[in-house]
C-alpha cells in the first residue's frame, strides 16, 4: 500500500533537511506532500530544492493560513491509500511510521492516533503543557465518547476512506479536536499506540501557546454542538 505523508511547514529551516531524510529513510511505497505555510525565515528556499525530487510534491501557500489550511492543501493532493500527518520540528520520529501503520495493515484500524503518553520515551519538558494535553483530551473524549490519552498528537494515521468521508474546515490548530469529533461521529475503528516525543521548548521554536489552548476549547465544543 501506498503511504501519502503529509508535512505542513512553517519556519523551520533548521530541521526541514534532517526530518525529509528520516522521512526518506522509512522503506515504504510514499509520496512526500510538502505544504510551506508562507515561511519568512529561508525554509522556503529550502523547500524549493525538492521541487524536482522523485517522490515529492511541493505546494506554497502565497500567505500564512495556518497548520488545518496546510493540511487541506496536502489532503487535495495525496493519491496514497494510507496517509500520515507528519510535523517538520524533529519532535515526532518517522521511525515510529511501523507501529503506527500495524493496526491499519492488519485491518484492526481505520484510524491510529501516535499517544505520547502511552509510555513511549519521551523528553521531559513543561508540566504545564502536559496538564494542558490532558484537560483538552478529557474534555474531548467527554464529547466524542472516546478514551483517547492524546487527542493533541500530530500524528493521525488514516485510510483514503477516512479523508473522503470528512470534510474539514479549520485553519489552524483547530483541525485536532475538529478530526477527532468527525471521525468518531462516523463511528471509524480508532486505535492508539505508543511514540517517541522529542518536545522542544520556545527556544528552539516550538510555537504552540496557552491562546491555542483555548482556542482548542472553543473548537471542542463547536463541533460537537454546532457542526
Amino acid at each position: 500500500m501506498k503511504l501519502s505523508i503529509v508535512i505542513p511547514v512553517y519556519n523551520e529551516k533548521n530541521t526541514l533537511d534532517t526530518l525529509l531524510a528520516r522521512v526518506e529513510a522509512v522503506d515504504y511505497e510514499k509520496e512526500i506532500v510538502l505544504v510551506d505555510d508562507c515561511s519568512t525565515d529561508g525554509t522556503r528556499e529550502i523547500i524549493e530544492n525538492y521541487k524536482n525530487k522523485q517522490g515529492y510534491t511541493v505546494l506554497i501557500h502565497p500567505h500564512n493560513q495556518g497548520k488545518g489550511a496546510a493540511l487541506r492543501t496536502g489532503f487535495a493532493h495525496t493519491t496514497g491509500d494510507i496517509i500520515i500527518i507528519q510535523d517538520a520540528d524533529l519532535e515526532y520520529d518517522p521511525r515510529d511510521y511501523g507501529k503506527l501503520l500495524e493496526p491499519i495493515l492488519d485491518g484492526r484500524a481505520d484510524v491510529v492516533y501516535g499517544s505520547r503518553f502511552l509510555g513511549g520515551p519521551h523528553r521531559v519538558l513543561f508540566f504545564w503543557h502536559y496538564v494542558g494535553n490532558m484537560a483538552l483530551t478529557l474534555l474531548s473524549n467527554m464529547l466524542t465518547n472516546l478514551n483517547l490519552t492524546d487527542m493533541e498528537t500530530c500524528y493521525k494515521v488514516f485510510t483514503r476512506k477516512v479523508l473522503d468521508s470528512i470534510t474539514l474546515k479549520c485553519d489552524r490548530f483547530g483541525f485536532e479536536p475538529e478530526f477527532t469529533s468527525k471521525v468518531s461521529r462516523k463511528k471509524f475503528r480508532i486505535y492508539e499506540v505508543p511514540i517517541s516525543y522529542s518536545g522542544r521548548d520556545y527556544a528552539e521554536g516550538k510555537k504552540i501557546g496557552w491562546k491555542d489552548g483555548v482556542a482548542a476549547i472553543w473548537f471542542i465544543i463547536r463541533f460537537r454542538f454546532f457542526d
